[in-house]
């Protein structure tokens, strides 16, 4: 297969130019200024198109097993494919619980029977991501894992988060936390301050995940083990990400779309589609994540994606769910911000490449002579806006549905081969 005539931009080699990409056995053979491309069947016509290596979304709940009602691997990879995204990086809060060989096994099986893209397990750090037993890290690993977490609950205690540190980094895995204190997020349901109180529904202060960011990084510091932590929302977490790099601490994070389009003013109107965990903040923490993407001190944009049935976010806004479904817009989200927030577009497209590759230790994220051929072809001007009818989860609780977007996915590859497209 042949892509011609397509601007290529490739984060991992810096480069940004009008070429052709020449793919072999699901391996890029090559990549060459544009007229090398020969004339056939087997060639993508790309000119006006972004020719990009496929997303990585490091930060995914594929609900499989145990809440197939919600999603499975399948349904979600048809989504992850329609949104760019080549290879998902599935957290371990299944039921039951990824914490042992087995249950690893049974991802990785049916992904490769039944997944559009590739499907990477995260194996829980503890024994039913209760936080007291040090789950079956390097039996997973032999059976797949490439990273551990508890996400969906915090590992509340030190001790416990520096034996999971110890222990996980003998296997080369990095632990992905979910920084959250649940003494101080308690029973909230959307970000506290004034718009709380005037909706008369409980708050989560940023104090919560701050409190917990801070431990992180010094339990981090003290073994001197690498971590990643995920979903950061507030501009207190960032401040502190920033002061342990300028330090050269081995820190990284990730920010949610919903985090750098929406604020708090989203729930105005108790939509449950807006209520996610950590909560969407104040403007003023948007566009601190905002900078903090262009002065590079966030790593990774992951969607968190988080389906939910419809009759489970139907309810109270107290007693709904959290989550927001977000594979699908993760490139469309991507233009947003590059369009409206003049985010350079390489740091953007590094963000859920060539970065959360590196941080995982995996392969891809880069067009390189040699590896996998995961591709995105994007049309940059295309005007749209995403309705229900277009989602390809099974659930559809996004917090961007009726959003305007500019830009979208033409064609996915996979290892050579094209999952979405014509």
């Amino acid at each position: 297969m042949w892509i011609k005539n397509g601007r290529v931009i490739d984060p991992a080699a810096k480069a940004d130019f009008i070429g052709d990409v020449h793919i072999e056995k699901g391996k890029i053979a090559g990549i060459y200024k544009a007229g090398k491309a020969p004339k056939g069947k087997d060639t993508i016509d790309a000119e006006g198109l972004l020719v990009i290596p496929g997303l990585i979304d490091m930060h995914v709940h594929l609900r499989d097993p145990g809440y197939e009602y919600k999603e499975d691997i399948y349904t979600g990879s048809l989504a992850a494919a329609a949104g760019g995204v080549t290879t998902i990086v599935a957290m371990a809060n299944t039921d039951p619980v990824n914490d042992s060989p087995a249950v690893t096994q049974y991802i990785v099986e049916k992904a490769a029977a039944c997944a559009k893209v590739r499907v990477l397990p995260v194996g829980a750090a503890t024994k039913g991501l209760k936080g007291e037993e040090l789950s079956e890290m390097g039996l997973m690993k032999a059976s797949g894992i490439v990273a551990i977490s508890d996400d969906g609950q915090p590992i509340k205690d030190a001790s416990m988060l520096r034996k999971v540190l110890e222990y996980s980094s003998t296997f080369g895995l990095r632990l992905i936390s979910h920084s959250e204190d649940k003494t101080l997020s308690g029973t909230g349901a959307m970000n506290e301050g004034m718009l709380a109180s005037k909706l008369g529904l409980p708050g989560i202060p940023d104090a919560a995940e701050e409190v917990m960011v801070a431990r992180d990084i010094i339990v981090s510091e003290y073994t001197d083990i690498p971590i990643h932590i995920t979903h950061i929302s507030s501009k207190g977490s960032l401040d502190l990400i920033k002061t342990a790099k300028q330090k050269g601490m081995q820190v990284s994070c990730d920010v949610t779309p919903h985090h750098l389009l929406l604020t708090e003013k989203a729930v105005a109107l108790y939509s449950t589609n807006a209520k996610m965990n950590p909560p969407l903040r104040q403007d003023a923490d948007r566009k601190a994540l905002i900078k903090g993407i262009k002065d590079g001190i966030i790593d990774v944009i992951a969607t968190d994606h988080a389906p939910h049935a419809k009759d489970e976010k139907d309810r109270d806004f107290d007693l709904a769910p959290f989550g927001t479904i977000g594979l699908q817009t993760l490139l469309p989200a991507l233009l947003k911000l590059h369009y409206e927030e003049k985010i350079d577009l390489m740091k953007l497209i590094a963000c859920v490449t060539i970065n959360p590759a590196k941080i995982l230790g995996i392969e891809g994220g880069t067009l390189a002579p040699g590896a996998r051929a995961d591709i995105a072809i994007v049309d940059p001007d295309v005007k749209w806006e995403f309705t229900g009818d277009m989602i390809k989860s099974k659930s559809k609780n996004s917090a961007f549905l009726g959003m305007p977007f500019k830009g979208n996915v033409v064609y996915t590859i996979v290892n050579g081969k094209v999952v979405y497209g014509a």
